[in-house]
């Protein structure tokens, strides 16, 4: 569920979701999701002063809350 929420809410931020690409990584019981957009698309990504990208990360703590998980999000 955690990954069908981050691309839903990256996917309808950027212009072209074609190039996006979201992979999922496991270390020591910590899930990382690095999330790769084109460079176009970096800025809406990330928002003014990255308070798009500091939502997107909220959304993902209280997801990973629900899931008893811990999960980070990492925008490359």
């Amino acid at each position: 569920m955690t990954r069908e929420l981050i691309e839903y809410v990256a996917r309808s931020l950027v212009d072209q979701p074609d190039a996006l690409v979201l992979t999922e990584t496991e270390e020591e019981g910590l899930s990382i999701y690095h999330l790769q957009v084109s460079p176009r698309d970096i800025g809406k990504v990330i928002g003014r002063r990255g308070r798009v990208a500091r939502a997107m990360r909220t959304l993902l703590k209280v997801s990973s809350i629900h899931n008893q998980k811990r999960e980070v999000l990492e925008i490359e």
